[in-house]
């Protein structure tokens, strides 16, 4: 299991499939997890909250999220979410593939719109609160597509479709370029490693692998992932593997012994120890929770 797959384990309010690729997930932080960890993925993402409020990073640039806040995370960018301390946040994850909206032969939309976006060549705002000049148009939108998505009437892609095309309408209104950054080499080898941690979290990760990974000798590989990410690889790492095992021990009936042994932990007492630190409780008790 990996962060998309985990994502896409809570409750959905729409099934989709490679002819139509788009679902809505139904999440709350803490209540399903208290963070998730950053990661990207080529699917176009939209978070939309609609209960409390939460911290959302988008390319590494944090956000505070709080009741009705549109997110706008376009194919590849990094993003997490985590929990603000004392507060929960309810939200949909709503999760689709650009090229449902692209014509196959290509036209003005796709070669100007939606292919420049999911290549990052052109970028959204990523935050639209309620005071934002776009927010009631594209509010609207997403409060059609959760009542088309009630009933699933005969024809409801089309419907959706049109929502989105309406969505992405507003949304470029506020389209700009992006400008070649000067550490977007370092951006990619960034991604290529969180990807190759979300793959192979379960196997013996080293700083010496994934030092090699990023092209980077140990020594500067460390103080750019800690410059990146806020925390050492380690850290990231072990807050990965305990994020995944939070999700295991909640969904599933194996022994803790097990869990600790999936997601890539070799002594049980170090396990034990690390996610008491992060969830002040054993995991046990989170079970019992």
């Amino acid at each position: 299991m990996n962060i998309l797959e985990y994502e896409r384990s809570q409750e959905t309010k729409s099934h989709g499939h490679d002819g139509f690729p788009f679902n809505i997930y139904l999440c709350s932080i803490p209540l399903d997890f208290a963070v998730v960890p950053t990661h990207w993925h080529n699917d176009m993402e939209i978070i939309y909250v609609k209960k409390g409020r939460g911290s959302v990073t988008v390319d590494l640039l944090p956000f505070k999220a709080e009741k009705g806040d549109i997110i706008v995370v376009p194919p590849g960018q990094l993003h997490s979410i985590e929990q603000i301390p004392g507060h929960s946040m309810e939200y949909e994850n709503i999760i689709f593939k650009l090229s449902m909206l692209m014509a196959p032969q290509g036209d003005v939309c796709t070669e100007e719109i939606f292919q420049p976006l999911k290549h990052g060549k052109l970028l959204p705002n990523t935050l639209y609160s309620e005071n934002s000049p776009a927010y009631l148009a594209l509010s609207a939108c997403l409060d059609n597509i959760d009542t088309i998505c009630r009933d699933f009437l005969p024809g409801f892609q089309l419907a959706i479709k049109g929502q989105l095309f309406s969505f992405f309408y507003e949304l470029s209104k506020s389209f700009r370029k992006e400008m070649p950054r000067p550490n977007n080499k370092s951006l990619d080898r960034l991604k290529g490693l969180l990807k190759y941690v979300e793959t192979n979290y379960q196997e013996k990760i080293s700083i010496a692998d994934a030092a090699r990974i990023c092209n980077f000798s140990q020594s500067h590989f460390m103080k750019f992932f800690k410059s990146s990410m806020g925390m050492p690889f380690t850290d990231y790492l072990n807050d990965y593997r305990i994020t995944m095992a939070s999700r295991l021990l909640t969904s599933s009936s194996d022994t803790v012994v097990n869990i600790a042994s999936e997601t890539g932990f070799e002594n049980l007492s170090y396990f034990n120890r690390v996610f008491k630190r992060k969830y002040q409780c054993t995991p046990t008790e989170f079970r019992k929770r």
